[in-house]
């Protein structure tokens, strides 16, 4: 086999379909965010703001993340020098886990490296704590919980998305002694849509069934104390496993689940995603800790409150223009373009020549045919930057020959 070619092959069904990536090299300023500076492949540079980034809140630039994170470096250093079990555990660690479960109203918490690494590694691992477990899934559930549920050599079902009737049609044909698991989430990240929790709640009730929520894009950002939407609907308590990020909202880097104390120590003890490997450096955990405390308070509240009134004045502002707009309440605000082609053309276009930086969101991250452009507002984007990507987008959207179609929730 000529294994450069099958490389050049692949690399260039890629480049034909319109979905090759292609990273921006930019470079973010302490206390700039949204603005930042992109470095194109010829050398030469671009003052840009950033439309697409998962730091929802600004939080990666917040005083009293960095002062911990400062800190904990010049107290530690680097590195945490090992995993969990050799060497790798830190105060700062053990803060930031009951900082954690403090949050979610858990007895206990659990920091992995990613809340991809999280979600792979619990849900992998959870067949071997209960035998002949059978865990029914969202289909649009995130591609971190689909690899540990097809990993974990269980058995699984997938119920259509958000349909409580079809996961019910589930349940009610399997074995009614068989231990049961539902995994959904709360917010699906390329739609902005809700799981319906409280609904899947009764339903695992029902057949006494576990409950795993992946809040990853609502942590932070729902909820009083920013425990995503399952504090915002009193609904926690339902929930057997929550899992988070600490990369989004929280504006640092890391995963976790949160859980009984049982379930926590289990998966802790049996997941190797978890025992073999390097623990978050302290830094990361104490810039970790002080950002979900900081969110906890009625400040955090104000930077939530601000960042859903910039959502709501973006996507009227949007859906007035008619542009295609998919719209169901979330901070998420989506613009359907449907062609992969189309869809890069713009984001270059919006880049190149107004200083808009979205990224394309494209197959397999979305369905073929729902290609769209996925824009984050965040507290720290000003009413100028705001009017400037309307500006950007009504005459791109025209320059670019895409149909204006309403496209509600």
């Amino acid at each position: 086999m000529d294994y450069s070619k099958a490389l050049d092959d692949a690399i260039q069904r890629l480049h034909d379909e319109g979905r090759y990536r292609v990273f921006i090299d930019i470079e973010r300023a302490k206390g700039a965010y949204p603005k930042a500076v992109w470095t194109k492949p010829d050398g030469s540079q671009q003052d840009i703001t950033i439309w697409c980034g998962n730091d929802y809140l600004g939080m990666g630039q917040h005083p009293a993340v960095l002062a911990a994170m400062h800190e904990a470096l010049d107290a530690t250093g680097a590195g945490s020098g090992g995993t969990r079990n050799i060497s790798g555990t830190t105060v700062y660690h053990k803060r930031l886990e009951a900082e954690l479960a403090d949050l979610h109203g858990k007895e206990a918490a659990l920091v992995f490296s990613s809340a991809y690494i999280a979600n792979d590694a619990t849900l992998s691992t959870l067949p071997k704590l209960f035998p002949g477990l059978i865990i029914y899934s969202d289909e649009l559930n995130h591609a971190s919980m689909i690899e540990g549920i097809k990993r974990n050599g269980g058995a699984k079902r997938i119920f259509r998305h958000n349909d409580v009737a079809h996961l019910r049609e589930l349940l009610e044909a399997d074995d009614p002694a068989a231990p049961k698991l539902i995994a959904f989430e709360s917010i699906y990240s390329m739609d902005g849509d809700f799981g319906p929790i409280g609904a899947l709640c009764d339903l695992a009730e029902e057949f006494n069934a576990l409950t795993y929520l992946d809040e990853v894009h609502a942590v932070g950002m729902y909820g009083p104390r920013g425990g995503g939407v399952s504090e915002r609907d009193g609904l926690a308590d339902r929930i057997d496993i929550i899992n988070g990020t600490l990369g989004k909202a929280f504006g640092v880097f890391g995963g976790y689940v949160a859980a009984s104390a049982k379930m926590v120590d289990a998966v802790r003890s049996y997941a190797p995603g978890f025992i073999f490997t390097t623990s978050l450096p302290p830094a990361v955990a104490a810039g970790a800790a002080a950002s979900i405390a900081f969110l906890k308070s009625a400040e955090g509240q104000k930077l939530r409150d601000a960042q859903q009134l910039h959502a709501k004045s973006l996507k009227t502002r949007l859906r007035a223009m008619g542009l295609p707009i998919i719209d169901h309440g979330s901070h998420i605000v989506p613009v359907h373009v449907g062609n992969p082609v189309h869809c890069k053309q713009l984001s270059d276009l919006l880049l190149e020549e107004y200083g808009i930086y979205v990224q394309p969101i494209n197959f397999p991250t979305v369905p073929r045919g729902t290609e769209r452009l996925r824009f984050t507002p965040s507290p720290v984007h000003d009413p100028k930057q705001i009017d400037h990507l309307v500006r950007a987008m009504d005459q791109l959207w025209s320059q670019c020959a895409l149909n204006r179609a309403e496209m509600s929730a």
